[in-house]
């Protein structure tokens, strides 16, 4: 097996599409000789022409030397045929995800290449193992799940097949450092990492805008303003398109024996039926029409505010908020101010029936967010409208406002609850370390942390709290707290302890 460091390497990439071109640009940059090829007449050199082009630009753009540029373009060269791929120590694949395709390819590969040789896949979804199944050099077989953008995206996983060898694997962590990637060894299954992962935000921001809880741009307003998150859940689906996101769902849902964990809903695929894929179309959640603008995700009013609240319960900061925004503070309850109450898990319903309250004047506020830019706030069916004003008032002046339906967990306790909730998940079932669990999910979605690190920024007592109360309000098993989350939840440990 060749050096991944060694000056003469050279490397196959196998489909000139986005992953395949973007494979391509940073094996050459990275200073290796790169052969492309692709069934599609003449993609392969259109291909390596258009990397040479953006080369060129970033040179003159002043964000790369000329003679880097000039030197990478040269490194690169369209194959005629498969066969011109035989002298390739290393060979990715990066074709269309369908198992048979890809077996078919790599028994091909398997002819051409030398008996060391690596062959990687792309796959961003499909078990290694069965892309190997035919092989007989198995253990030379191993993911290498890119990106995309590939050029800008850090992240790559590294995975392992039942029988590829340790020595595959540190020749790929080796390449990928090469190619100024940080790889994270990733386990054998369904999604491997940040697809499995990342499914957490999505479906239940569906499972929110399905219960009319609020609209998109409510729910992703609050991801982005009270939890850190770049974009918010629809956006990033509109960004992806939805003909991408809504089959991988699928997929890892029928592959996990339909887990109600990783759940989509029907407003999902009636999208893809549609032909509402996103930007890509023009519509998605949102309109990309000309002059279309985005839906108002504040809630305002004309209403004077409250000049007194009583608060129930524990306050968690609240008293900090209502101070800053000028408002007093009861001793007890009037029987007409605003009754405000930061629950944890629970709907205002709910909390108006346990503790006995006037669930007319009863608002509730999420506290466990943050709280600088917006303040969500949620009331029961018959609330009084009046009072929900006097508390919206209280707070639009200083900060935006979203008003909610009632829901068990507001929006960001729910969401952010599950993304740490499948993040314990991937570490119970040992997808990968507790490390590289938070670290591919900060690379790789963008997240502002990992799903480990928001449990404990959160509380793993706090976020098992809030899942049980959805739990047995909703009575879904969608929201059954991890093994892994409950154990350090109960022992008061981090969530990021082995």
């Amino acid at each position: 097996m060749m050096d991944m460091n060694a000056p003469q390497l050279s490397l196959g990439v196998i489909g000139a599409g986005a992953m395949g071109t973007g494979i391509a640009q940073v094996a050459a940059t990275g200073g290796i000789d790169v052969i492309v090829f692709d069934t599609r007449p003449g993609a392969a050199a259109k291909a390596c022409e258009g990397i040479a082009a953006r080369l060129s630009k970033r040179a003159a753009e002043g964000k790369m030397p000329t003679e880097d540029a000039d030197a990478a373009a040269k490194r690169l060269h369209p194959a005629a045929s498969l066969t011109d791929i035989a002298p390739c120590a290393i060979v990715i694949e990066a074709i269309v995800e369908d198992l048979t395709v890809k077996t078919e390819l790599f028994s091909e590969l398997e002819k051409l290449v030398a008996p060391d040789a690596i062959l990687a896949s792309n796959t961003s979804s499909l078990p290694i193992g069965a892309i190997a199944a035919g092989l007989q050099r198995k253990d030379r077989v191993a993911g290498l799940h890119f990106f995309n953008p590939v050029p800008v995206m850090k992240l790559v996983e590294i995975i392992r097949g039942p029988d590829t060898t340790e020595a595959v694997a540190e020749a790929l962590f080796v390449l990928a450092r090469r190619l100024g990637r940080t790889p994270v060894l990733v386990k054998d299954t369904p999604g491997f990492l940040v697809n499995f992962g990342g499914r957490a935000i999505n479906t239940e921001a569906l499972a929110l805008a399905h219960e009319n809880v609020a609209s998109p741009a409510e729910i992703d307003a609050v991801m982005r303003d009270c939890y850190g998150f770049r974009m918010g859940p629809f956006e990033l689906m509109d960004l992806t398109g939805v003909d991408v996101n809504f089959p991988v769902t699928r997929f890892i849902y029928e592959s996990f024996f339909d887990d109600p964990r990783l759940r989509s809903t029907p407003m999902h695929r009636y999208k893809l039926e549609t032909g509402q894929l996103g930007r890509k179309t023009g519509r998605g959640f949102y309109s990309y029409a000309e002059g279309a603008e985005k839906p108002s995700a504040d809630t305002r009013t004309g209403a004077n505010p409250a000049s007194a609240v009583f608060i129930h319960g524990e306050m968690r900061g609240l008293e900090t908020l209502l101070a800053e925004c000028g408002t007093d503070i009861l001793a007890s309850d009037d029987g007409t101010a605003p009754i405000l109450a930061a629950p944890l898990g629970e709907d205002a319903s709910a909390y108006a029936a346990r503790n006995g309250l006037d669930h007319r004047r009863l608002v509730c506020i999420d506290m466990i967010s943050d709280t600088a830019k917006r303040v969500t706030l949620m009331t029961s069916p018959g609330a009084e409208r009046a009072v929900l004003e006097s508390v919206i008032a209280i707070f639009q002046e200083a900060r935006a406002v979203t008003a909610i339906a009632d829901s068990p967990g507001f929006i960001g306790q729910r969401v952010a609850a599950m993304v740490a909730n499948l993040g314990c998940e991937m570490a119970q079932t040992g997808l990968a370390s507790v490390e590289d669990i938070d670290l591919a999910m900060r690379l790789g979605l963008n997240y502002p942390k990992g799903p480990l690190e928001l449990a404990d920024a959160m509380g793993p007592e706090i976020v098992h709290r809030i899942l049980t109360a959805v739990q047995a309000l909703t009575g879904d098993d969608r929201y059954r707290p991890s093994q892994w989350l409950r154990r350090r939840a109960m022992l008061g440990l981090s969530a990021r302890q082995a």
